[in-house]
């Protein structure tokens, strides 16, 4: 099972989630008081450098991604240190 599918099926209201279309493998959590799915940044980037280069990847996420706002239930991108 998907993390999207498990988030669809432990909160059954999912109309009100919003996903990133093509970046399901990034999903690291899910915010459930204001229904935000959470986003790996550096593993969306890994997934967009499969279609172009890392810098790139980055440029387009940044401008197109992680700093759009499209409501309240705006997905959460966050930096997942590899310690």
């Amino acid at each position: 099972m998907t993390k999207r599918e498990q988030i669809i099926d432990l909160y059954a209201d999912t109309d009100n989630v919003l996903f990133a279309d093509g970046l399901d493998e990034a999903i690291i959590g899910f915010e459930p008081n204001s229904w935000q799915v959470v986003y790996s940044r550096n593993k969306c980037i890994e997934i967009m450098s499969r279609d172009m280069s890392e810098e790139d990847a980055m440029e387009y996420l940044e401008y197109n991604t992680f700093n759009t706002y499209v409501g309240e239930k705006t997905p959460i991108w966050v930096e997942d240190f590899e310690w």
